[in-house]
């Protein structure tokens, strides 16, 4: 048996695992990453696609923390949209289509060169323990090979791979996703530390022979341009460069829908097969048509997997039903009547951790030095796990170097909205992250998301200073604007209420301020250049912020103060071996909540389900009273 040493081993390497294993070595830790095929490194097991509405924030975000999907993103994409223009700016999303394989050789690239990190295939099969107070802490981690490797820290990010089956009809089989082997010894050691798991189940369409559609019969859907990228490291002009590659749109019908419910029982969704919780938000093609029985349609659109394949991917189309159910249901659909499927869909189901066992730093509370991030901990989606495992790898890195864990606020990002609402609520099914968890949609914009987190990625040590200094640069530029425009007064001319006119806003009969004339519903920044004679060339992300800045001011001020009022109840800490069976007047409800939860403050406790205002009153004069005895002490 060897022995090897690192200070932080990541294990798994799909997206949370990359953004954990890059994170902690840039950081100046030394990192090993395993993998259980070198082939699977950043691979996009479901569809070829990365953001979208909630998602696409996630992505702004990671970047500015300093991970690597966007600019990673940037590089690949074949097709660029932002969804919900039609509504406001804080659901505005961003979303790519993405060249799968592409993708997965630049992050594997990028794996590969990074300093301070090695990448191995292999298979863990046991976390390595000792005895450590109340609990126990991590030492290292087995391969199936038999080495051992020491480890100070370890990072779990085992995606769908955990103890794995895959179902297609009546089929059954253990598998991890696209024909990988599963991890089956990683789960038997995680239980035997006591680790309580709950299995999940998610799935994917059948892929399909570019040459076999009949793209004429369906509806075609162009990219967006002029679009901005995702990462600050990608020049803002760089997608203007390519040529994007369209998608399509399908709908099915009665006959798809025949088929289908003719073939319910042959479904391992509803065999009694499968076991494991889906997910809500990314339902089966089957869960669709029995939940939603009176629609008469579902939408699917049909996406490139990437410019050197011919498969295309069929979102929305996720079945487990048998191969030959398969093919008739595709036959259905117009356009697909001679599809040639080149891989079959199918359902898998997976082990995942309570994420409620976890801190907000990601680490558990009684394996010391071991984090979870990604599917592992309960979410569904390559954007979530991207973002968790970069947390997870910051916090592991940090802990390492004997410095004080990074824990982002739900009023600072939508990582931080999505980390809360695991280790605070759970979650019994596959999570998303989607804009209305967010109490402060305004604040956590896709185009201010620099803004909210750079610095804390430049403290961290992910955001160099050359960096640093042009995000500087771009938040002087956003602030000296908003207030320009807020002093500059524009007289009543004619050509000032031409152009008002000309865009269908009213005339004005006093001066009045470049800001004001802004914040009509009908009025653009860029629509008042020709009014306004002292403005100087700015970026478009510049503008764009500037734009959302001045228009939703009122608002903006009101979800800042909110979350200030919310910030004291944060800063009101819990003590770590508090008794909440010994404090009288708590609900027994939430005397079993608080115990399992364990929360760290008041504000986190206010948002654990079954804790009412009430409780917090309780808890609230509990610490008050203890302040008062350690006072008189």
């Amino acid at each position: 048996m060897t022995e090897k040493k690192t200070q932080v081993a990541v294990i798994g390497s799909g997206h949370a695992g990359i953004e954990a294993a890059l994170a902690s070595a840039r950081m100046g830790v030394d990192t090993v990453l395993f993998t259980m095929n070198l082939d699977a490194v950043g691979n996009m097991p479901c569809n070829p696609s990365i953001g979208g509405s909630g998602k696409g924030h996630l992505v702004y975000e990671i970047d500015a923390l300093g991970g690597e999907m966007g600019y990673a993103a940037d590089k690949v994409t074949m097709q660029s949209r932002t969804l919900n223009l039609g509504k406001g700016a804080a659901v505005h999303a961003k979303r790519v289509q993405a060249d799968r394989a592409l993708y997965r050789t630049e992050m594997k690239r990028t794996v590969e060169k990074q300093e301070n990190l090695r990448l191995i295939q292999a298979e863990v099969v046991d976390l390595l323990t000792e005895p450590d107070g109340d609990g126990v802490k991590i030492r290292g981690v087995l391969t199936a090979m038999g080495d051992v490797f020491e480890a100070e820290r370890v990072v779990i990010a085992s995606g769908t791979y955990l103890d794995s089956t895959v179902f297609v009809g009546d089929k059954v089989f253990s598998s991890g996703p696209d024909g990988m082997l599963p991890a089956k010894g990683l789960a038997d050691s995680l239980r035997k530390l006591g680790v309580r798991t709950m299995r999940f189940k998610t799935g994917t369409p059948a892929r399909v022979n570019r040459r076999s559609i009949h793209f004429e019969k369906l509806e075609k859907q162009e990219g967006e341009t002029p679009a901005l990228p995702y990462s600050a490291r990608t020049p803002e002009e760089y997608l203007e460069g390519i040529t994007q590659t369209p998608c399509h749109i399908v709908y099915t019908n009665g006959n798809t829908h025949k088929v289908i419910l003719d073939n319910l029982d042959k479904s391992a969704m509803y065999s009694g097969n499968i076991v494991g919780t889906g997910p809500r938000y990314c339902p089966s093609i089957e869960t669709k048509l029995v939940r939603f029985a009176d629609k008469p349609r579902h939408q699917l659109f049909i996406e490139p997997c990437g410019a050197t394949t011919d498969e295309m991917y069929i979102q929305g189309f996720s079945t487990s039903m048998p191969t030959d159910i398969q093919r008739e249901m595709l036959s259905t659909l117009d356009g697909f009547e001679d599809a040639e499927i080149m891989r079959y869909a199918y359902a898998i189901e997976y082990d995942c951790t309570d994420p409620t066992e976890l801190l907000p730093t990601l680490a558990f509370k009684k394996v010391h030095g071991l984090y979870g991030a990604g599917q592992f901990n309960g979410t569904s989606g390559y954007e979530e796990a991207a973002a968790q495992g970069l947390v997870a790898g910051i916090n592991a890195a940090l802990s390492v170097l004997g410095k004080e864990p990074m824990t982002l606020s739900r009023d600072s990002s939508y990582i931080g909205t999505l980390i809360d609402d695991l280790v605070t609520k759970g979650t019994e099914e596959p999570y998303r992250i989607m804009t209305s968890r967010s109490e402060y949609r305004l604040l956590l914009r896709q185009d201010n998301a620099d803004l909210r987190l750079t610095p804390i990625g430049h403290r961290v040590g992910l955001v160099d200073d050359a960096r640093f200094a042009k995000f500087e640069e771009k938040r002087t530029a956003i602030e000296n604007e908003v207030a320009r425009l807020t002093k500059t007064v524009i007289p009543p001319t004619k050509q000032v209420n031409d152009l008002l006119s000309s865009l269908g806003s009213a005339p004005i009969t006093t001066g009045a301020r470049l800001s004001e004339l802004l914040r009509r519903p009908e009025m653009t920044y860029d629509a008042l250049a020709p009014i306004d004679r002292e403005r100087t060339p700015l970026s478009r992300a510049v503008r764009m912020t500037v734009e959302v800045e001045i228009k939703y001011e009122g608002y903006i001020k009101r979800e800042r103060e909110e979350a200030e009022r919310q910030k004291k109840l944060e800063e009101k800490r819990l003590p770590s071996d508090i008794d909440y069976k010994q404090i009288t007047g708590l609900r027994l409800e939430a005397v079993e909540k608080l115990e399992k939860i364990r929360p760290l403050n008041i504000g986190q406790a206010s948002r654990i389900s079954g804790v009412n205002p009430a409780d917090i009153s309780v808890l609230l004069i509990y610490l008050s009273l203890a302040k008062g005895k350690k006072e008189d002490v």
